[in-house]
């Protein structure tokens, strides 16, 4: 019966670096911190395409948030005025009195979100201007919290 010749295993290659059989903990962070700087310049131009988008969408949904906030102090005012007449006329009928109370309660909401959602647009927009993750961390709920509100204001 023929006997298996044991293959003879080549010693571990050490890093070049190492000294007195072991690997600096330096040299590791420092080939890892090559290898995160390698991966940022590969992914250069999509992240800060990212960023350049990030700034835009903040910039626009601002701009919609106050002509949503002009309009809807507009319509509110109209509303303040008109809703206690519709309630005193007998043939207004139910619907439209319904209608123009559901109007004035979704305005209202807005005119009142305004402040914290202006806060949270300019301070993202910072955010990601001058690439303070922090300050973007910071409002992610309060931007969850925008969605909600305006998903619930939405027709079903």
């Amino acid at each position: 019966m023929p006997t298996k010749k044991s293959k003879s295993r080549s010693p571990v290659k050490l890093p070049s670096a190492t000294r007195g059989g072991y690997v600096k903990f330096s040299d590791k962070l420092t080939d890892s911190l090559q290898d995160i700087t390698s991966m940022i310049n590969e992914h250069k131009e999509m992240i800060d395409t990212i960023q350049e988008i990030g700034i835009q969408l903040t910039d626009t949904f601002g701009i919609l948030h106050t002509l949503t906030v002009k309009y809807a102090g507009t319509v509110n005012s109209v509303l303040d005025i008109l809703l206690p007449l519709l309630k005193n006329i007998p043939l207004v009928p139910p619907k439209l009195l319904d209608l123009a109370t559901t109007m004035e309660r979704i305005t209202q909401q807005i005119i009142d979100d305004s402040p914290n959602t202006s806060k949270a647009i300019k301070d993202i927009n910072v955010g990601l201007k001058t690439g303070d993750v922090n300050r973007l961390r910071g409002h992610s709920g309060e931007l969850q919290q925008v969605s909600r509100t305006l998903t619930s204001i939405l027709p079903q």
